[in-house]
């Protein structure tokens, strides 16, 4: 009896210890996925809406996790990040165009990572240009100076910040019945409404997420032994980060969306505000502070990672956080590139009120375009045994159509006099 229950026990641990060594590429990436837009179109989405559009969220966390464990299996089986693959699959046209998609991408949610950090640092009393100028030394110090493990480990100590949404939504004390019966309202004839379920789709899947996670996997140089521990970085990943975007649902909901349903919700300080009567000052402010500066950080970094990987990939240069900067220059020179635009865009520019949830929408629009090469990828480069076939690969396929689809069509229902359901 003895003999057969402890050698369980010692798989178990050899098993976790696997698994923790191969952690990093799944968490990080979705930590970034509840970015600082994302949070704000969560929030717009409980004041507006109440709970009505919690049930999105959840539908979206098992769609999240099919599209990333296609670049997971990508990375791991043919070793190549996404843009390379694009590349060597379909040729250098469509390559180009996809790393179209992922500037626009990038460049738009660097702006809302440092728009958020502006913010943040204004809650505080401190010129808006500190915290942007600090952010903006915060990812050049730790890229330069760190191979891809420790950023990696950095970034997830940044992104565990996040947790705290949990904990407001916690205080804010949601009514469970309310929820439940929200649950089954689904207004799906109102402009507004489809517009903000575009808008929660582009926040939950981002064109700088493929790129990034593909790219991270075989940067770490994760093998085939690696594959089923990477597959549960990437599931749990997808729980965490739609648990907070609903923890934010709901925290608003329960307060903002309770009495006051039309607020503004387009900045930090408009959302901090917003809370502070029914949170209090410390929960409204300082708390809420420290999970939008994870929220920021974390993507931020996984965005600027993600297009100089990118860029590396399409053009053939070499593109590694194992290279010294010499080595790479050109990965380190339009990392560097991109996030002193997207900084200084934001400190010359002040007026970015309704930038957040319009580049979530912009993301949308790009679904077609990015996942339409994800699964081209995942059917004609992999091998024969871990292509996507059968069953499955349809359910991918219906899955992708109608993801894409209801985020344009979403979208596009805020022209005047464009067909709803």
């Amino acid at each position: 009896m003895k003999t057969n229950t402890a050698a369980p026990s010692r798989f178990r641990g050899i098993a976790w210890k696997s698994f923790l060594l191969v952690m990093g590429p799944g968490m990080i990436v979705m930590l970034a996925d509840s970015d600082v837009g994302s949070v704000i179109t969560a929030a717009q989405c409980g004041a507006e809406w109440g709970y009505k559009l919690l049930l999105v969220q959840f539908i979206l966390m098992p769609i999240l996790y099919m599209v990333q464990e296609l670049t997971v299996r990508l990375g791991i089986f043919t070793g190549k990040g996404h843009g390379e693959l694009i590349r060597e699959t379909f040729g250098p046209i469509w390559a180009w165009i996809s790393l179209t998609g992922l500037t626009i991408s990038a460049a738009g949610g660097l702006l809302t990572e440092f728009s958020g950090l502006a913010g943040v640092s204004v809650l505080f009393g401190i010129p808006r240009i500190v915290g942007v100028l600090l952010g903006a030394v915060f990812l050049l110090v730790v890229v330069y100076t760190g191979s891809y493990r420790r950023v990696e480990r950095i970034a997830l100590f940044v992104g565990l910040f996040e947790l705290v949404f949990f904990g407001i939504a916690i205080i804010s004390h949601p009514n469970l019945h309310t929820i439940l019966v929200s649950l089954g309202q689904i207004p799906l004839t109102n402009s507004s409404y489809l517009f903000l379920i575009s808008a929660s789709i582009g926040a939950v899947i981002m064109p700088f997420m493929i790129f990034y996670q593909q790219s991270a996997v075989t940067d770490k140089g994760l093998g085939p032994d690696s594959y089923r521990h990477a597959r549960l970085d990437t599931a749990i990943g997808a729980v965490v980060t739609q648990g907070i975007m609903a923890a934010v649902l709901i925290a608003t909901a329960a307060t903002i969306g309770r009495v006051h349903p039309d607020a503004s919700l387009n900045t930090v300080g408009q959302l901090s505000q917003a809370l502070t009567p029914f949170l209090g000052h410390q929960l409204g402010r300082d708390i809420f502070a420290i999970g939008m500066i994870g929220a920021g950080a974390v993507a931020a970094m996984v965005e600027a990672l993600g297009f100089a990987w990118g860029f590396g990939e399409v053009t053939g240069v070499k593109h590694s956080l194992e290279h010294h900067v010499m080595e790479a220059p050109w990965f380190y020179g339009v990392f560097t590139c991109i996030v002193i635009v997207a900084a200084g865009v934001v400190i010359l520019v002040h007026n970015l009120i309704s930038l957040d949830i319009v580049v979530e929408v912009v993301n949308a629009f790009l679904l077609p375009l990015v996942l339409g090469l994800l699964v081209g990828l995942a059917i004609k480069s992999l091998p024969l045994e871990h292509r996507l076939r059968g069953w499955y690969k349809w359910v991918v396929i219906f899955t992708v159509i109608l993801t894409a689809g209801l985020g344009v069509y979403g979208g596009l229902t805020v022209i005047p006099g464009f067909p709803t359901f």
